[in-house]
């Protein structure tokens, strides 16, 4: 069962969808992009696209954080410039929403689009992080997408936004195609989209030392996911572990396309890897 919950973190509450299970494997953190907002992770009208309930199923809580500045913490996005009060407001959300209670082998933390920023921000500061899964990201726009988002703002939505985001339409299911998804965006994401490919991208990579799976979409429109491309990305993660995932009748939305069972699946294994690993050098650890 999925439910909403608000929790107030240094006076600005924080809001989530949550699935609890009582003895967890792990614990999911999924993470959204922009203009949209924990819904992203419990497709509406689709449970069975869902990551909230596959990952539930599959004995994982799961939770699926309003990124700072989204919805109940929307009315306080102008005190969130800085990323360590993000990164502070989201790691906060989330030991208070677990409280005392079982997070299995840690931490994995999930993340769409702009989310990937704050998700290996997370994955460098927060302790208990086994793992992180990244999707709908790059070092180089596609040409076409680079002249359209160069137009956006918070206010303005420039011709070709829809097509970029949400095409091909067929891959998607008629219920998400209708804006049942929108939120409105955040100010500090303005300055996040501008340094994260020349800057923050390789140098958060770099500092990353957790397993890590980048996914990419065979439909990819916004970012460069060519074979030279993906593997200039594996080359940001020198300490880390990085393995591609590759998705077939993808678009850039992967986790509410009529193939994100198939995704969820597959970054559900690659949890499952993290976990063995977690869990096998913690018992090396006891041997020695």
């Amino acid at each position: 069962m999925v439910e909403p919950r608000v929790v107030m973190v240094g006076g600005v509450p924080m809001s989530a969808l949550v699935a609890t299970v009582a003895e967890p494997r792990a614990v999911i953190v999924a993470i959204h992009g922009g203009a949209t907002s924990s819904v992203y992770f419990d497709c509406p009208g689709r449970p069975d696209l869902s990551l909230l309930r596959t990952a539930a199923a599959q004995g994982f809580t799961a939770i699926a954080l309003d990124r700072p500045g989204y919805g109940a913490s929307a009315l306080y996005q102008d005190t969130m410039a800085e990323p360590a009060d993000r990164v502070a407001l989201a790691s906060g959300a989330v030991d208070k929403i677990l409280g005392d209670g079982p997070r299995g082998a840690g931490v994995f933390v999930f993340a769409h689009s702009l989310g990937c920023e704050l998700a290996l921000r997370m994955a460098i500061e927060y302790a208990d992080v086994l793992g992180v899964e990244i999707a709908g990201t790059g070092l180089r726009y596609h040409r076409a997408a680079q002249e359209i988002l160069s137009q956006a703002t918070l206010t303005r939505r420039p011709a070709g936004l829809r097509e970029l985001l949400w095409e091909p339409a067929e891959l998607y299911p008629a219920e998400v195609l209708t804006g049942a998804l929108s939120a409105p965006g955040v100010a500090y994401e303005g300055p996040v989209t501008s340094n994260w490919s020349r800057r923050d991208f390789p140098e958060l990579a770099a500092r990353v030392q957790v397993p890590v799976q980048y996914s990419a979409a065979e439909h990819e429109r916004v970012w460069d996911t060519s074979a030279a491309a993906l593997r200039e990305i594996t080359a940001l993660f020198g300490c880390a572990a990085i393995s591609i995932n590759e998705m077939p009748s993808s678009g850039h939305n992967l986790s509410v396309g009529l193939s994100a069972r198939s995704y969820h699946q597959q970054v559900l294994s690659f949890v499952e890897e993290c976990v063995a690993a977690r869990c096998g050098g913690a018992k090396e650890a006891e041997a020695g």
